[in-house]
């Protein structure tokens, strides 16, 4: 190091006289007074600072003091070292003028009306009576059910659930086959995480389907395998050309389809299940709302060893409560618990309030009250739609909480949910759901939390979204029919 390096007043610089009695110790104090100078600019980016020995002989200290300064602040990113080359100042305040602003994008318009699909009727929510539940097992809960919950679930939920799917979904399961958990998605990556240690990387998912399923099962680390779905459900012989063990499959009421798995194909879906040696994941999201009929059985009765079932009351009751249940094969669920050690199971309270809940009748109560209301709902969508939107086309069983609208060839329909937000209407793009963009265009519509009296704003809304410049189709349309399968 040069002399004048060397030479500076290094003494005068840094004041390590203790502050207080009993205060840090000599090297802390050097690495506080050196840090301060770094902070305030005294020493520049860039500036050597003087070797230990050096700057120990002028300090009056030993050179370990000096060591450990330097070797605190190298640490911190204040100094740097090289190998044959000197110690140097390694950062430096950030003195630029404060930077503008990020100009905020303009302000979009309010959603007035949504039609998007997702959501029960949240307006119905039953209040008191889940208020009711919560109080009650809040008050008869014994002290041991305030304790750390177990990972699969409160037996007293896990034994209503095995009950009230017996005997609603005609499910073939038990208490000890049924795991709490906070929805169809956490359900799913349990499954997955379970399959994965058993050997199955690859999984088949429905094209289209919820994207949530394959980010899902990614996550997990499978690799997933898009199959189209047809008018009959999932295409079975397509399934049997991929590489996968198991399936992810929609079997009631497929999302965003609407259709039903044929019963030729529930049985050669399940024999697959036995060829491949694999599973079947059977999501019964919102099975529970058929209009035409009593609700199609589960897949999972077929065959309880080849079958996981999913469910959850977020499309019955609300996705604010994150309750939900996973039907496991007998002879998967020691792997289903051993590869999820870390899952958390919802809060206790709020699983013994769903089974009283069950238990005392409202649940049943609530579905039936759901049902008679989203069936006129749907009703008057369907008539709304004949009336404004002629050109377009309903597909899909009457179950659920949407319906799927397809438009004439050529109908852009990124281009018609733009218009619509920009209206304040919210949409959804059959391509959304979609592995990849499909030539034909359709938009999934959403009824469920939408009141009846603002369905006919809302489809003047959408009627005028599709007579916008960008969403226009060619001249051709087509008389607006509705397979209610």
């Amino acid at each position: 190091m040069a002399d004048s390096q060397t030479n500076f007043a290094w003494a005068t610089l840094l004041d390590v006289s203790p502050t207080e009695r009993g205060g840090r110790r000599l090297h802390d104090r050097l690495a506080h007074a050196l840090r301060t100078s770094i902070r305030n600019g005294r020493l520049a980016e860039g500036a050597a600072v003087p070797p230990s020995r050096a700057l120990a002989e002028e300090l009056g200290c030993s050179r370990w003091v000096v060591t450990e300064a330097y070797g605190q602040l190298i640490a911190e990113g204040y100094l740097s070292a090289r190998v044959g080359s000197a110690t140097r100042v390694s950062w430096s305040p950030d003195t630029s003028p404060p930077r503008s602003r990020v100009q905020r994008p303009p302000a979009r318009t309010p959603i007035r009306y949504d039609l998007a699909p997702g959501l029960p009727d949240l307006r119905a929510f039953p209040r008191r009576r889940w208020a009711d539940a919560v109080r009650t097992v809040t008050g008869s809960a014994v002290h041991y059910d305030l304790g750390l919950p177990d990972p699969g679930g409160h037996a007293v939920l896990r034994t209503t659930v095995a009950q009230y799917l017996r005997r609603s979904r005609g499910a073939d399961t038990n208490t000890e086959c049924v795991s709490v958990c906070a929805g169809v998605t956490d359900g799913l990556v349990r499954t997955c995480r379970a399959l994965r240690a058993e050997g199955i990387a690859d999984l088949a998912v429905e094209d289209p389907g919820w994207g949530r399923l394959r980010d899902a099962a990614t996550i997990a680390g499978l690799r997933v395998h898009p199959v189209q779905v047809d008018h009959d459900g999932l295409r079975v012989d397509d399934l049997a050309r991929t590489p996968a063990r198991a399936v992810v499959v929609g079997a009631a009421h497929q999302f965003p389809t609407g259709t039903v798995l044929s019963p030729a194909r529930r049985a050669r879906l399940v024999r697959w299940a036995r060829e491949v040696d694999g599973f079947v994941i059977e999501d019964d999201y919102d099975a529970e709302f058929r209009y035409d009929h009593r609700p199609v059985a589960v897949m999972q009765g077929m065959d309880p060893s080849r079958v996981f079932l999913l469910g959850s009351v977020s499309k019955t009751l609300s996705p604010a409560l994150g309750l939900g249940w996973l039907v496991a094969p007998a002879s998967m669920t020691p792997a289903l618990r051993a590869a999820n050690l870390v899952a958390a199971a919802p809060p206790v309270l709020d699983q013994l309030a769903l089974a009283a809940f069950i238990d005392r009748g409202w649940y049943d109560a609530h579905l039936r009250a759901s049902r008679r209301r989203f069936r006129s709902r749907r009703d008057l969508l369907v008539r709304t739609l004949g009336a404004q939107v002629p050109q377009g086309r309903i597909a899909g069983t009457a179950a659920g909480l949407h319906i799927l609208l397809h438009l004439p060839d050529g109908a852009d329909t990124r281009g018609t949910v733009r218009a619509a937000a920009a209206a304040g209407l919210r949409l959804t793009d059959l391509d959304d759901y979609r592995a990849h963009r499909s030539m034909e265009p359709a938009l999934v519509l959403g009824y469920g939390n939408i009141s009846d009296t603002e369905i006919p704003p809302a489809v003047a809304l959408l009627r005028e979204a599709l007579r916008s410049p960008t969403a226009s189709p060619p001249t051709r349309t087509a008389q607006l029919s509705h397979d209610d399968r």
